[in-house]
């Protein structure tokens, strides 16, 4: 049952909404299984002159219904309101759909709308304006257990680490044997054509030789770059998903870090870039590389009907334009069950032991694939599989190409990456932005199911992204330089000493937050780097910041010490424009984080009982006083 109570009302314009779920208190939680009874109940006071109070809500794209409150009684100057709706009702013979809803309060002479930006919040409006959102999924949508409270570690593989190990090696690739101030192969500017054909010689006998030192960081899953058989180094080409490139060592060494992994009890997640293949593949074989024939070359192929042509063979549909990327037709049915079904490439390397899937580009897999996708990597790993979607933006609300998406209904996804939660901590250390902060993560919170919620994929940087270190070190010197100019630019002394210590802050907040840290191979030792392909340098092996390696294995250590970071709840204690702080409590269990991005300290009046500083070991209580530009996790 959700009660969302009216509690507060500060100068008589900005109600504070409490939300309950069957009797426990999950503050502005806004997602709830089918089959919930749904219960509203405000204490409106009696000077704002309300007569009635109504509820309007609307099915997505559909038509709106009201729904009044009965009048409850009085006490003392507040009038109590109530309101309960069955989730059954509103989604008539459906088990899921998404809603959008006002409150409106009826004065006699007008009428106030509720007005909400962060789906928890609101103030009163005299005309309506942003409406909540209220997801009812599946009642048997639920995530893996074993994700949540865990810490990702995302390789871009060719960049991580040589093992030794037999490897297979192309003619068409070449080796940089420069690991340490080698630079990737670049286009003076971006966008310009790259054949990103050489490597560095990173594999996966290296990621399996080095697991003890991540799992010293408390590394509970890794989530790999992709490994299938493909032409360029960043393997994003795929030319057949069902070899493992031979460069990164095979299958033999694929086997023998599933087994070393989970040796550890580490899980392993695929990237699967199913949008599109490589048009050097078995699928397209424009090259003519491959002994079949592809789509590329003849009308007979078997895979002539995967992809569209405008005119064949030179104009075909491909990814953003890219020719080397020509983009699968997953309307056709056969195209998608490749992927999708029983014997599918999803199912496939569940049986040979992967923990679940990335899945690339999500927004452009249409829900066909999604739900066949989910049915059937489900059913190979008993429900334990976890499947993310490449999502920049709230994914409850996406709508992509024209329709509304349904990742979280219950059919397709388990969490998406957190970028949104990226920006928040962007604007907030270098724009002091803590007000931002404080709505997109109550935002979050208050949109997806609380599941969800304790499995995004929070990042700082990917291999999409520039290295989250250098973007927080601000180096005027980058604006507006071409790609010679940036290969080589590092961070000046003083402000890489500046963005180590936001990095400190950032990432006390992405170990902290619901969600899984996902932490991008060498972000936590110091690794800098501009724009793809630059935020993909090869790892700094001997030559780590290790005050900052040791802050992050302390920072894993808090994870696996602390259930309330598992799937505890969260909620802010208190936030402004430059400072913030928010509390994970699971029964007897708290962890409470403040933030300070001012120029001046603050006090936070601590809630009561003794607390202890996690990473320094002082002792508080009462008050605590955050310094400028820190964070501190109380325990």
């Amino acid at each position: 049952m959700l009660i969302k109570e009216h509690t507060k009302l500060e100068q008589g314009l900005a109600p504070r909404l409490e939300k309950w779920a069957d009797g426990i208190r999950a503050d502005g939680l806004g997602a709830f299984p089918h089959g919930s009874v749904l219960r509203f109940l405000f204490h409106i006071p009696r000077r704002l002159g309300v007569a009635a109070t109504v509820l309007r809500i609307a099915p997505d794209g559909g038509e709106g219904r009201d729904y009044p409150f009965a009048f409850v009684e009085r006490e003392g100057s507040e009038d109590l309101y109530e309101l309960t709706l069955e989730s059954r009702a509103l989604c008539g013979d459906g088990e899921s759909g998404l809603f959008f809803y006002e409150f409106l309060f009826l004065r006699g002479v007008d009428t106030l709308f509720s007005d909400s930006v962060n789906n928890v919040d609101f103030t009163l409006s005299p005309t309506s304006a942003n409406h909540f959102r209220l997801l009812i999924h599946r009642a048997d949508f639920h995530p893996p257990r074993w994700f949540m409270g865990g810490t990702m570690y995302h390789i871009f593989v060719d960049r991580f680490f040589c093992g030794e190990g037999p490897v297979i090696q192309k003619e068409s690739s070449e080796i940089n044997p420069d690991w340490e101030n080698g630079i990737p192969q670049y286009a003076l500017r971006a966008g310009e054509p790259l054949s990103n054909n050489i490597f560095f010689g990173g594999n996966l006998w290296g990621v399996a030789q080095k697991l003890d030192e991540l799992e010293a960081m408390g590394v509970t899953v890794l989530y790999l770059s992709p490994v299938f058989e493909a032409y360029s180094n960043h393997r994003y080409d795929t030319a057949d998903y069902e070899r493992i490139d031979g460069l990164l060592g095979g299958e033999e060494a694929f086997d023998t870090l599933i087994a070393e992994a989970h040796k550890r009890g580490m899980k392993v997640i695929l990237d699967g870039v199913f949008n599109h293949t490589g048009d050097d593949s078995v699928y397209f074989n424009r090259k003519g590389t491959y002994p079949g024939e592809g789509a590329y070359q003849s009308r007979r192929s078997p895979y002539s009907d995967w992809f569209h042509f405008k005119k064949f063979p030179t104009d075909y549909e491909s990814w953003w334009g890219i020719e080397i990327m020509p983009r699968l037709q997953h309307a056709n049915p056969k195209c998608r069950r490749y992927f999708t079904g029983e014997e599918g490439i999803g199912a496939k390397w569940i049986r040979r032991g992967i923990d679940g899937w990335r899945l690339d580009v999500a927004d452009e897999l249409n829900d066909d694939f999604l739900n066949e996708f989910r049915a059937t990597v489900k059913a190979e790993s008993g429900e334990n599989a976890i499947i993310i979607g490449e999502v920049w933006e709230n994914a409850v609300d996406k709508v992509s190409y024209g329709r509304r998406r349904k990742y979280f209904w219950g059919n397709q996804l388990d969490s998406v990456m957190n970028y949104p939660f990226r920006n928040a901590v962007l604007a907030f250390l270098l724009e002091g932005d803590a007000e931002g902060f404080y709505h997109i993560l109550t935002e979050l919170y208050g949109t997806y199911p609380v599941e969800v919620s304790n499995s995004l994929m929070n990042l700082l940087g990917t291999h999409d992204t520039e290295r989250f270190l250098t973007r927080l070190g601000e180096d005027p010197r980058a604006e507006g330089k071409d790609n010679a100019y940036l290969s080589t630019l590092r961070l000046s002394k003083q402000r890489r000493a500046l963005a180590l210590e936001r990095m400190k802050v950032a990432s006390i907040l992405q170990f902290t937050v619901f969600g899984v840290p996902s932490v991008y191979y060498g972000d936590e030792v110091g690794l800098e780097g501009h724009h793809d392909p630059f935020c993909r340098m090869p790892y700094p092996w001997g030559r780590e910041d290790k005050d900052l390696q040791t802050h992050y294995r302390k920072l894993g250590a808090l994870r696996r010490e602390h259930a309330a970071l598992c799937d505890g709840s969260f909620r802010f204690l208190h936030h402004d424009a430059h400072s913030f702080a928010y509390l994970r409590e699971k029964d007897d269990d708290r962890v409470l984080v403040a933030a300070n991005a001012s120029n001046e300290p603050f006090v936070l009046s601590l809630p009561v009982g003794k607390w202890q500083n996690a990473l320094q070991g002082t002792r508080h209580e009462k008050t605590l006083i955050v310094p400028p530009a820190t964070a501190i996790v109380l325990v």
